[in-house]
Parts: C-alpha cells; sequence; structure tokens
C-alpha cells in the first residue's frame, strides 16, 4: 500500500469503501490455509498485515518498504510487526505485494527477487491495477509505471517460476463508473498537477460504493472479464 495514499485517507482509510472492500477480497481470495508468517513486499503503513494479523491466524507480519525512515520492532494486538527496508532469506508461508510492482521497472526481477528469498512451498498474493486504458493523473501521482490486464501479470507470475493458482479482477461492480470517469477527466487533465483520485466521500456515498463491492465478493473468484484491480494467487513449487 502506497504511503502516499495513506497521507490521504489518513485515519479515514480502514472505513473507506475501497480500502475496506479490498481486505475482504484478500480474505476471501487466500482462502483458509494457516500462515504464521507474513512478508509484505512494498508494505507501507503495513494496512493489509494489520488485517490479517486481526482476522487470521497469522502471528507475525515483516514489512518492507525502502520508504520507512528507518527500521523498527513493533507489535500490533499483542503479534510482533517488524518494519524493514530491506530483508534477508526468511521463512514466510505468505508473501504479499499488494500494488507493487507496477512501481518499478523491472517487476519481473523485483518478483523474483523475493521469490528466492522464501522457501518452497511459499504462498504469494499479489495485486496490481488493472487496465492500461484507465491511465489517469492517480498513475502519475503514484508514480506508476504501468497497468496490467489479467493475462500480463499471470505472464509475470509464471516468469518468475511461479505455480498459478487462480487469478481474478476485483471492483467490478464499479467498473463502469470508475471507467466512464477516467475516461472523461483524461481530456481535462493534461495542464493538471497529477493528485490521487482517492477521496474521503460522503457516509451514503461511501456505504452505496462499499455495498457494490461486498455483494461481488463471494463471486470474485469467476470475474476474468473486468474490475479496477487484478487478483493472482500462486505458490512456489
Amino acid at each position: 500500500m502506497d504511503l502516499k495514499e495513506t497521507e490521504v485517507l489518513g485515519d479515514a482509510i480502514n472505513d473507506h469503501w475501497y480500502y475496506s472492500s479490498k481486505v475482504k477480497a484478500v480474505e476471501k481470495f487466500l482462502g483458509k490455509s494457516p500462515v504464521n508468517t507474513i512478508l509484505d513486499v512494498g508494505a507501507g503503513s503495513g494496512f493489509f498485515s494489520k488485517y490479517l494479523l486481526k482476522n487470521t491466524s497469522a502471528k507475525e507480519a515483516w514489512c518492507v518498504d525502502i520508504s520507512y525512515p528507518s527500521e523498527s520492532d513493533e507489535t500490533y494486538l499483542d503479534k510482533p510487526l517488524y518494519l524493514r527496508k530491506a530483508i534477508q532469506p526468511i521463512h514466510a508461508e505468505l508473501v504479499m505485494l499488494m500494488d507493487v510492482l507496477e512501481h518499478v521497472e523491472d517487476d519481473i526481477g523485483l518478483l523474483s527477487e523475493y521469490v528466492e528469498k522464501v522457501p518452497t512451498g511459499a504462498t504469494f498474493l499479489i495485486t496490481v491495477p488493472a487496465f492500461q486504458f484507465l491511465w489517469s493523473g492517480h498513475d502519475d501521482f503514484l508514480e506508476h509505471k504501468r497497468r496490467y490486464t489479467l493475462q500480463q501479470l499471470e505472464s509475470v507470475v509464471e516468469a518468475c517460476g511461479l505455480q498459478l493458482k487462480k487469478g481474478a479482477y476485483f471492483f467490478g461492480g464499479v467498473f463502469p463508473i470508475a471507467a466512464a470517469l477516467r475516461l472523461a477527466d483524461r481530456g481535462q487533465s493534461k495542464a493538471k498537477t497529477p493528485k490521487s483520485q482517492l477521496a474521503q466521500h460522503g457516509r451514503f456515498t461511501n456505504a452505496l460504493l462499499k455495498g457494490i463491492c461486498n455483494l461481488e465478493i463471494p463471486m470474485m473468484n469467476f470475474n476474468r472479464i473486468a474490475g479496477l484491480s487484478v487478483f493472482c494467487v500462486a505458490q512456489k513449487p
């Protein structure tokens, strides 16, 4: 999770329709496989790791992000939470790259680096923003290099030697709304300063968007058509 978005949403992030829906989708997409140690690459605030520490059997999380001003050992709900700028090989059952690969030129190289750091059998959960035609000032603000189709992300995963388990799009329910807004904004945004499109909505709008996304979660495994995010689960053979 990008620290820039944490700064935009502040304390409201836990109830924001986008992130509250996304963490529930993460839990659904991962299933019930037991996890002791999480390695969260490009973790930012550790939002996703903290959710899993609270809501699953996970016992500890290692959050890695080059943006951290310093390294520290913390606790979250009495569970260890380690913040690191880099990490050596680690015995982690779950590796998360939540909207990370789109930030680097060599996405295969970055993913391969972490494939080498974890043991055989480790599960990888990867998300990226979907569809290049949805590019907007939001991507410029977050310094993205690209957006992906589901097939493109699956190709990256397989190129790193991972065994693909499943892939899907999420935020399909709000996809038409977001696509229309982004395409309409594109013609007016060339002279604008890039900025995040995440905002603190009113209670009704936030609840409506959250409700649309929550209805989608039970069916997300089957969505290989469209959405704002691409989800992929893979395993190191």
